[in-house]
Order: C-alpha cells, then sequence, then structure tokens
C-alpha cells in the first residue's frame, strides 16, 4: 500500500544509510549477488526469530519433569510457552528494526505480526483447554478471591491476549479511532505479556531449578527491555529530532502535499519510494503516528514531502495543518524502491489514486538523474480532476522516456482512453515489448495489485520482479 496515504498503512521497509544525491544506476548486472545477499539475509533473521521463539522450550526441556505428568501435561506446557514467545517477541515485530526488517518488507512484518498474533494466542488457548480438560484440579478455582494470585495472572492474560486480537483484527467494524486503537494495543499487549510472565514464573512447574529460573528471568528482562525501547527510547530519540511544516500544498483529487524541514539536525536521506511514520502537531509518546510514502525527489534534499488523501478521520484533518507546525518522522523505511534492481532494464508502474505517491517519488528522482530507460505509468482514477500530479506527470513525459495510461472510470465525453477499473487487460494492453524483462511496482487497492500481479503472472514475468505494497498494513 502507500503506507497510509489514507489511514492506518503500510509499506515495506528501509535500505540503511543512502546518500543525499546517488549516482545514476550503474547498468551492468549485479542483481544477482544481491539476490544472494537479501536471501542470506532473510535466512538469517528467520532464524534468529524462531531461536527467540524457541528459546523458552530449552526451559521446558531442561527443566525437571513434574512428578505424575504425562505426555498432554508436558505438550500443554509447551503450548504455553511458545505461545507467550511469541507474543512477546510481537514487540521486536513492530519495533522497525531497519536491519532486521529489510529482506522482507515492513509491510510484510506487519502483515505477519498480525496473524502470528492469532497463531500465538490460539497456542495459548490450546494450553489452557488441554489443562481444563484432562488436568482441571491443576487450574483450582476460578475466582479470584480464592484463586493463586499467579493462576488469576494467567486467566487475566488470556483474556487480554483475546482482546488485542479481536480488536486488531476487527478495528474499522467495531468503530474504534486509530489513535485510540493504538494506546489499546500497547497498554493491554504490554500488560497481558507481564501477567503471562508472571503466570509462568508464580507456577513454577519449570522454573523452580536455579538456572532456569534464571534463564526464564533474563528471558522476561529482554521483553521488558524491547517494550522499553519500543514505547519510550525510540520515542524520546524521536523527539530530539523535530522537522517543522514548510507548506501545506492542495493537490487534485482532494490530496494534500505537506513539505517538512529539520529543526537543529541534519535531516534524513531516502530513496524514491520509501515511507516515513508521521507524528503531526504532537509528542512522539501519543501514540499518534502514521505511515505515508514520500513523495518528493529523493535526489533533493529540499523535498521532503508527503502528499495524503483525504480518506479518513486523520487524514482529513491535514488540510488545516499550518506552516510552522511541529512533526516527527520515524524513517526513512521501504524497500519498494527501483534503487534496489540497478540493472533493470525498464520500469512498469501501476497505481490507483493516491498510490501514485511512492511512484511520483520514483519519477522525480529518476527524472533528476536523467535516467533514459524506458517507463509505463498505468494510472487509475474516478475522473479526471481527481488526477493527482496530473500537469507534473505530463511534464515528466518530456524529462523521462515515460509513457503515461491513465483509466477513469467516469471519463469526459470525447475521452478515447482506458475507461472503469484498472485490470488485468488494460495492463496487458499497456505492456511494452519484453515485458517479462522489466521490473514492476504497484501500489493500490488490494484488488486492483492482486488483478494486476495475476495478469504479470500470466504474462511470463518472474515473481522477484514484481514488487507490490499493501494497501492497508494497519
Amino acid at each position: 500500500m502507500p503506507p497510509s496515504h489514507g489511514e492506518g498503512g503500510g509499506g515495506e521497509l528501509t535500505r540503511p544509510g543512502g546518500t543525499a544525491r546517488s549516482p545514476a544506476p550503474d547498468p551492468r548486472p549485479r542483481a544477482g549477488g544481491g539476490r544472494v545477499r537479501a536471501i542470506a539475509r532473510a535466512l538469517w533473521w528467520t532464524s534468529v526469530y524462531l531461536f527467540l521463539v524457541l528459546f523458552p522450550l530449552l526451559v521446558l526441556l531442561a527443566a525437571p519433569a513434574r512428578e505424575g505428568a504425562g505426555l498432554w501435561w508436558d505438550f500443554s506446557m509447551g503450548l504455553g510457552f511458545a505461545g507467550l514467545a511469541v507474543m512477546g517477541i510481537q514487540f521486536a515485530l513492530t519495533a522497525r528494526f531497519r536491519r532486521a526488517s529489510a529482506p522482507f518488507g515492513i509491510d510484510v512484518i506487519y502483515q505477519f505480526h498480525r496473524w502470528v498474533g492469532v497463531g500465538g494466542l490460539l497456542l495459548v488457548v490450546a494450553h489452557y483447554a488441554i489443562l481444563r480438560t484432562g488436568f482441571p484440579d491443576a487450574l483450582g478455582p476460578a475466582s479470584p478471591t480464592s484463586a493463586p494470585g499467579y493462576m488469576t495472572a494467567g486467566r487475566l492474560a488470556l483474556f487480554l491476549f483475546g482482546l488485542v486480537v479481536v480488536t486488531s483484527l476487527w478495528r474499522r467494524a467495531l468503530r474504534i479511532e486509530y489513535y485510540r486503537w493504538r494506546i489499546l494495543h500497547g497498554v493491554v499487549s504490554t500488560a497481558a505479556v507481564v501477567l503471562a510472565a508472571l503466570h509462568i514464573q508464580g507456577a513454577g512447574y519449570y522454573t523452580s531449578v536455579r538456572w532456569t529460573r534464571i534463564l526464564w528471568i533474563a528471558y522476561s528482562v529482554f521483553w521488558v527491555l524491547l517494550i522499553v525501547y519500543v514505547r519510550l527510547v525510540k520515542p524520546a530519540r524521536l523527539l530530539r529530532r523535530p522537522y517543522r511544516v514548510t507548506e501545506v500544498r492542495a493537490e487534485r483529487g482532494d490530496a494534500w502535499t505537506l513539505t517538512f524541514e529539520p529543526v537543529g539536525h541534519a535531516g534524513l536521506t531516502f530513496g524514491p519510494g520509501q515511507f516515513v511514520w508521521l507524528t503531526l502537531g504532537g509528542s512522539p509518546f501519543r501514540f499518534r503516528e502514521h505511515p505515508f510514502s514520500l513523495s518528493g525527489s529523493a535526489e533533493d534534499p529540499g523535498s521532503l514531502a508527503i502528499t495524503i488523501k483525504e480518506l479518513g478521520d486523520f487524514t482529513r484533518t491535514v488540510k488545516d495543518t499550518e506552516a510552522g507546525a511541529t512533526a516527527y518522522l520515524d524513517g526513512p523505511h521501504g524497500v519498494f524502491s527501483p534503487d534496489n534492481h540497478p540493472a533493470a532494464p525498464g520500469f512498469v508502474f501501476v497505481a490507483g489514486g493516491v498510490g501514485i505517491a511512492p511512484i511520483m517519488s520514483m519519477l522525480r528522482t529518476l527524472a533528476d538523474r536523467g535516467d533514459r530507460r524506458p517507463m509505463v505509468l498505468v494510472y487509475g482514477n474516478a475522473d479526471r480532476e481527481s488526477v493527482i500530479f496530473r500537469d507534473e506527470l505530463e511534464a515528466l513525459r518530456s524529462r523521462l522516456d515515460l509513457r503515461v495510461v491513465h483509466v477513469l472510470e467516469d471519463p469526459p465525453e470525447g475521452w478515447t482512453g482506458e475507461r472503469g477499473l484498472i485490470t488485468g487487460e488494460i495492463v496487458r494492453r499497456a505492456l511494452p515489448p519484453r515485458a517479462s524483462e522489466l521490473h514492476y511496482f504497484i501500489c493500490g487497492p488490494t484488488p486492483m495489485s492482486e488483478a494486476v500481479q495475476k495478469a504479470l503472472r500470466d504474462q511470463g514475468v518472474p515473481l522477484r520482479r514484481v514488487h507490490f505494497e499493501l494497501f492497508n498494513m494497519v
């Protein structure tokens, strides 16, 4: 998606570093080595994740077995340890560690975070269900007034884990405002992990031996430090790097472009197509950040800009922002960028509505670099007046080897171009010769993205050359 050019959203992640003015891409093939390194990094971080999730099971295996316990008891304990580990590592998945997220893309990480949370909840539920069915005496009384404190902590943790998952999957259906949900999500998930850790420590079945207790305490401290970093350290760093809004510019299609300048620091450098998390008019401690793509040229240090369409509660207030307002930018993030594919012989961009924002950053950057590789843009909108950057797109055709194909749902009288929604057939008609050798960047609503991806597969375009953002990440 374009990281929430509307409300909430996501992108992919970042390449670390970069320079303010990058050279034109080297046309010599060197993507193979890059792919090998990317795969190696992905395998490394996947191994790290699996180790952190499975580490508590080492405590389970190393500790003395409980007298009278059998297979189902041990299986239940394993499920409980694994479920809590999954939930605890969730904080790492949303900490936006650039090196860890870069091989996958942060939008993929956030989607994984969402669904692995469901898996973690199911593990914990199964842990409780097995005990309830096969070992009811071990659970003891349910009333908090008569149950041991650690058992009440476990039951409360289970309830809170369920609350976190339900409100995350059905936030919009429950009509929970985004920033209120973020506060709820952060507070409740933190409380649930702490209560679950206290439950395991209090139960003591597998932490009664001194060294296993030390291991478990150390692991719990790791979770606490992770939470402190995400909730306190990282916002404190942002607080020391504020930005000032320099312009709020109206665009077509109920969109607005905000430009920023750093205050008291050097700012950030970014690659075309990357995004930032924006906190506008508030403290970074207040859970009011939203992800948005950068729309300016990566070759122009003064073009730190974000283009936002009015789609939700927050985005409808962007036009009321005054020049001089304070903002905080966490980034840049994202691997949705042509800079990661320097050997590409050309590009095809497919955008729907405000999905043009990261692609506009790519086009502006490539134009500033004097890039002459062939490019095609297929851009869908409701009508001609909704085409964001319409005039600039026409001007870019003289600076790039660019063909623009507009697709309008409600075209004006006499329109001879493409009509309706972007479909696989429309994209197929727009493809240039040797289409399977080009790289494709897709940003727009999920149905459009899926239709385009299918059409490209049917045309024999390798999966590694198709890059897309998940339009709704949160």
